[in-house]
């Protein structure tokens, strides 16, 4: 502790150059640099795209731009609002209310907000201890939120959920974070994860010294799941020595876009009670569903449907207020359900929850309207869902939108985003392409992806970001900019691709 005050307290120019002192520091911060720069994929696209972007926004603000286009167009990360989504504005009638509980007690109060959201905003501050927003609150967050989230997991799946199992998190990250801390011991923990993934999984194993255990999803069954390939992946690293703990599933899928059948899910429960695995559900983009013949159905209903307990199987079920309709990713809200796990466990993954005090309130708050939105009979009914089916609808247009130009590109080919936020079209590079892209010592699809930037000002992500069947190359681009700037979006792409075609045509 003594030494930790100390490096605390030393000036940061002097933290690494007392080599004599703190030599074990250093060593100990090259070890991490090497984990993280040779195992964490960057999310949001590489680090000399970030250099690019930041480049080509300086030169668009200046009156003497050259470039071939007059802005950028993010299409890199599920961040709703920044591409200019509105926020629901029940949740953010009710948030206000609770933020400064003084307007509650003014008579022109009931002129600007709904009736609803100011008895939910009573009913959330009588909740709270001391009505604090501002205050710290249980680690596992505010046990009136989490009952209200209970009973809204309840309504969702027909099962009973107990308010002890949830834990509150700034986002679904922390939960997945704290669950890789509570399962990995050595390198010899493996978990079971997609290929194509979403980067956070593999950069939380890399981080806590576990063993990735890559399964890849079936592009050409629509990145199916098929437990054959699971189960032959699992005792290959069984075989190993490699102690596989745990499956990750992420339903809807990112960055893929798929939606489980609710077969495929009887298929995964059974796979994990048989083989002893703890079941990670990513299902944050649960409201998300565009395809006619699909339904979100979460892990813990199928399980309790098929008759299986909490001694049949663990289960964890992550989900976040930053997708669905809502995006509210700087809110920074979420849980995580735990089911399954002994006692001796849970109090384990307490107290690693307590090392972060809580999550913050407003998210807590914003978890449990999420979760609770206003019921038939509210003055919020009608324009909340109107505002929630046209964004949802809206997202589906513009999934087809894409996809279907995606696909009649020479070279792509795009499996329909039945859910989630993104397209994941695979690119066939011609040789040539290929070869110009070693030549400049960058990974096909992210050479692609960089000439896409500098030409069109389009931002994506290359597949090699989150894995993929090696020779095969793909780039993850969302569904989130206005609807209409699709046909904008189209035609850049178009143009481009065609161009780089003929320039590169073997």
């Amino acid at each position: 502790m003594q030494c930790v005050e100390q490096l605390l307290h030393m000036p940061r120019s002097c933290r690494f150059t007392q080599a004599s002192k703190y030599k074990w520091l250093t060593q100990d911060w090259a070890g991490y640099e090497r984990t993280s720069s040779d195992t964490m994929l960057d999310i949001h696209g590489e680090d000399n795209q970030h250099m690019n972007i930041s480049r080509l926004q300086e030169e668009l603000q200046t009156k003497q731009s050259s470039l071939p286009f007059d802005e950028i167009i993010y299409c890199n990360i599920g961040n709703p609002q920044s591409l200019g989504q509105q926020a629901v504005t029940f949740f953010r009638e009710v948030l206000a209310l609770c933020d400064h509980p003084a307007l509650l007690d003014k008579d022109e109060t009931h002129g600007i907000f709904s009736s609803d959201s100011i008895s939910r905003a009573w009913q959330i501050l009588d909740g709270i201890p001391g009505r604090a927003t501002g205050a710290y609150s249980h680690s596992q967050g505010i046990k009136a939120l989490r009952d209200a989230i209970a009973a809204g997991i309840a309504e969702r799946d027909g099962f009973p959920s107990n308010s002890e199992d949830l834990f509150l998190t700034d986002g679904a990250s922390p939960g997945v974070h704290m669950m890789m801390q509570l399962l990995i011991r050595s390198e010899k923990d493996g978990i079971l994860c997609p290929i194509p993934q979403y980067p956070l999984y593999s950069a939380s194993i890399a981080l806590n010294g576990g063993t990735l255990v890559p399964y890849y999803l079936n592009e050409a069954t629509g990145w199916g799941l098929e437990i054959s390939e699971v189960k032959q992946q699992l005792e290959e690293a069984r075989l190993n020595g490699t102690d596989v703990r745990a499956i990750v599933i992420i339903n809807p899928g990112n960055p893929t876009g798929q939606v489980l059948s609710k077969e495929n899910q009887v298929g995964i429960v059974e796979f994990c009670k048989n083989e002893g695995l703890v079941l990670l559900a990513d299902e944050v983009y649960q409201e998300n569903i565009y395809a006619d013949n699909k339904k979100f159905h979460s892990f813990k209903k199928i399980a309790r449907s098929m008759g299986y307990g909490e001694k049949d199987i663990c289960l964890v079920s992550f989900q976040s207020i930053s997708k669905g309709y809502y995006g509210e990713c700087g809110k920074r809200g979420g849980y995580m359900e735990v089911t399954g796990l002994d006692k001796d466990v849970k109090d384990q993954l307490y107290k690693v929850a307590s090392v972060n005090l809580c999550s913050n309130i407003s998210g807590q708050i914003l978890a449990s309207l999420v979760m609770n939105p206003p019921k038939s009979g509210d003055e919020s009914f009608e324009l909340f869902y109107a505002e929630r089916d046209s964004i949802l609808s809206s997202l589906a247009r513009r999934a087809k939108t894409l996809v279907d130009a995606l696909n009649q590109l020479e070279g792509f080919t795009c499996n329909e985003a039945e859910g989630a936020m993104y397209v994941f079209p695979r690119i066939h590079l011609p040789q040539k392409a290929i070869k110009a892209a070693e030549a400049v010592n960058m990974v096909p699809d992210a050479f692609y992806c960089q000439r896409l930037l500098e030409a069109t000002g389009i931002v994506v992500v290359a597949g090699s970001g989150f894995g993929q069947v090696p020779g095969t190359w793909h780039f993850r681009s969302t569904i989130l900019p206005q609807e209409d700037k699709m046909p904008a979006i189209v035609s850049r792409l178009t143009t481009f691709h065609q161009k780089f075609m003929e320039e590169f045509r073997d």
